[in-house]
This record gives structure tokens, C-alpha cells and sequence, in this order.
């Protein structure tokens, strides 16, 4: 058996003579999740649609499985990819048993007829997805969610070598997002199957997929696993954010706060972090400390925030630390008691808080609200006020 299912060498790809990506050269593995990312209209779809037979190339060649795809039969093509479609339209009066039996067509013959061992196929492919509840339901009558787990269903029945889908997960709630990427990691895992797909949930391709095929402007910008693309920058480098960054050891995007800070949170951890969140996506500037720098809060923070009281890892904090942020303190209007637990370790935080009181800033404890938003809207209050 040859080590790669799929291969293109030289490859481009457009409509017309106008070509979208370009000199396109890949070897998909087997029994691997491939995930290509990239700006909507990078030509992601395209690529797809090329590789699956759809659309063909302007240049270059595909293999599948070692021979060139231009002479094998489409009936064994059939046998070997199953594609799936973002948005692909479902007969309304098909129940959902009738669908996933369409996927036995390359092995039925002209007249369709399922013999036994299809309608086994058929139902192992329904129980695999968990939708075998829905056999006898209407396509008309499905959720988002139910509908792409039928399509991922009909695909399987085809016993594929290689699954090629467009944005699986597009229009999904995250419970359905991760169910989708369970049953594909688990076909690849105990079926030996390749995914080839297109992801535009990035999180969900780093944490899932083998390899990244990262496109933008018409090219192949870096194709390796998702921890070799996101250590050279190339996360950061495919996505035109101005508001934003990714922060390449979370596998996260953040968004960049305001440059000038109105609110100091007092703390560390979990909780100044999403309170940082929540005030930089209502334009809310934040300053926040004291905390070592690799810690995950502090890594956030540096993005969310203008500015960050931290010392290097392992080390105890200083008295020019505690001097910097009580400085950065005093030019903000409000100061947030963020519920940090009082100990030896968080002291300096201690002093900050006394030292709010001594200048007589306003100092909120999120330990007296409810949530975060009811502590925001007590914060703009205050906010009004001081710029009056």
C-alpha cells in the first residue's frame, strides 16, 4: 500500500483561465486529518472541489493512490473518495435511511437494488454517527447538526479511502462542532480513513487535525502539523487582524484592547482574564497585575491588556514592580479587586489594593456582583462620571 492517498504536483487551480491558487504542491498521508485554513475566498472550496474531480485543474496533475486521477474510472473514484458539501441540499420527501443508501451506489449496479450486506453497511454507518434513531425520518424534518451527521453517514457507506469535505462544522453549535471532529478523528483512528477538509474554526483545526494547508493569496503559505506552522508565525501571518492576535502557545485569538486603560484589576488568574475580556470587547481600556509573565493569565493579558505588572517565572516580585504598577494605577479611573486569594504569594497585590484606598480611587470587588456584565455596567457608570 503506498503511503500517500493523494499527491498533486505543480497544481493550479481556477475557473476559466483564471487560476485561484496556484502551484500547488502536496502529499496527503494516510490515516490523517488535513485541514486547509485561510481568509473566505482564498480558494480553499477550490482546491477541494479540484481534488475531488468537480472542477478541473488549469495545471499539473493528481494522484490518487500513486496513478494519475485523469484515467481511473469515475465508478472507482467513487470507491475511493466520498465527498461532502457545506450547504448541501437534502430531498425533502427522503427519509434519512433512503439518503445514506444513495451512498451504495458505486457497488449496486444500474438498478440500485441493496442486497443484504448494503443494508448492513448501511446501518453500521448510521449507528457509527449516532443517528440511527433518525432512519426513518424526513431529511425535511432535521436540525443543522443531524443533517451533517446523515451526510458524514452516506459518505461512510461509499467505504471510502478518503473522506474530502467543504467546512463540516459550518453553522453548527459547538456540542455538534465537536461531534462532527469525535466521528472523524475516530474514522481515521480505527478505519485507517484520510480527512481532507476545510475548517474555518481554527481552534478546532489546530486541536484535531495532523497537518495544517494554510492558503492565502493564491498560494500554499506552510503545510505541516499544527504545532510546526504555529511555532514559524504562520498563524499570525495568514490573517489580515488589526484588533486582534493569535497567541500561537494557547492555540487562541485574542482581541486587543484600547491602548489607554480606564480600569486597573487588582489579581491573578482565571478571573482577571475574562474580566479583561469582557471589558475589552466593550471598548473598556484595562490594566492589570501583579503576575509571572508565562503564566496562562499573564500571556492573555498581554494582549487584552495596555499594560502588565509581571515578573519573569519563579521569581519573587520586587519593590520597582509593585512601583510600576501602583504608577500605572494611579492614572486609572477605576480600580478592580479581581477576588484574588490573600496569601504570602500575592502580597504585592495586597499593597496594591491599600495603596488604591490611600489615593482615594474607587475600588470595585467582583466578589460583590453577580457577573461580569452587572460589574461592567457599574464600571461605565462610574467611567460617565469621571468624565464629566
Amino acid at each position: 500500500m503506498k503511503k500517500h492517498i493523494l499527491s498533486t504536483h505543480e497544481l493550479d487551480v481556477g475557473y476559466g483561465k483564471k487560476t485561484v491558487v496556484g502551484n500547488i504542491s502536496l502529499d496527503i498521508e494516510r490515516g490523517r486529518i488535513v485541514c486547509l485554513i485561510g481568509p473566505n475566498g482564498a480558494g480553499k472550496s477550490t482546491i477541494l472541489h479540484t481534488l475531488a474531480g468537480l472542477i478541473k485543474p488549469l495545471r499539473g496533475n493528481i494522484k490518487l493512490d500513486g496513478n494519475d486521477i485523469n484515467k481511473i474510472k469515475r465508478s472507482e473514484i467513487a470507491k475511493k473518495i466520498s465527498l461532502v458539501l457545506s450547504g448541501s441540499e437534502m430531498p425533502n420527501l427522503t427519509t434519512v435511511y433512503e439518503l445514506v443508501s444513495f451512498g451504495r451506489a458505486p457497488y449496486t449496479g444500474y438498478f440500485g437494488k441493496l442486497s443484504k450486506k448494503d443494508h448492513e453497511i448501511v446501518k453500521e454507518a448510521l449507528l457509527r454517527v449516532g443517528a440511527y434513531e433518525l432512519r426513518d425520518r424526513f431529511c425535511s424534518e432535521l436540525s443543522d447538526g443531524e443533517k451533517q451527521k446523515v451526510m458524514i453517514a452516506r459518505a461512510i457507506v461509499q467505504q471510502p479511502e478518503l473522506f474530502i469535505l467543504d467546512e463540516p462544522t459550518s453553522h453548527l453549535d459547538i456540542s455538534h462542532k465537536i461531534e462532527v471532529m469525535r466521528i472523524l478523528t475516530a474514522l481515521t483512528v480505527e478505519n485507517g480513513l484520510t480527512v481532507l477538509m476545510s475548517l474555518h474554526d481554527i481552534d478546532l483545526a489546530l486541536k484535531y487535525c495532523d497537518d495544517i494547508i494554510a492558503v492565502k493569496n493564491g498560494q500554499i503559505t506552510a503545510y505541516g502539523p499544527p504545532e510546526q506552522v504555529i511555532k514559524n508565525g504562520d498563524i499570525n501571518k495568514l490573517f489580515d487582524v488589526n484588533n486582534a492576535e493569535f497567541i500561537e502557545t494557547l492555540g487562541s485569538l485574542e482581541i486587543k484592547g484600547p491602548e489607554k486603560a480606564d480600569v486597573f484589576i487588582v489579581g491573578c488568574g482565571d478571573s482577571v482574564y475574562n474580566l479583561a475580556r469582557t471589558l475589552t470587547r466593550n471598548g473598556v481600556g484595562v490594566s492589570c497585575g501583579i503576575m509571572h509573565e508565562t503564566d496562562v493569565d499573564a500571556i492573555i493579558c498581554s494582549i487584552t491588556c495596555s499594560y502588565v505588572a509581571k515578573a519573569p517565572s519563579y521569581t519573587e516580585f520586587t519593590s520597582e514592580i509593585l512601583s510600576s504598577a501602583k504608577k500605572e494605577m494611579e492614572s486609572c479611573a477605576v480600580v478592580i479587586d479581581s477576588g484574588f486569594v490573600r496569601n504570602n504569594a500575592t502580597s504585592f497585590n495586597s499593597l496594591l489594593i491599600e495603596h488604591a484606598d490611600k489615593i482615594k480611587k474607587p475600588v470595585l470587588s467582583v466578589s460583590d456582583f453577580q457577573n461580569n456584565d452587572a460589574l461592567l455596567q457599574s464600571i461605565l457608570t462610574l467611567l460617565r462620571r469621571e468624565n464629566k
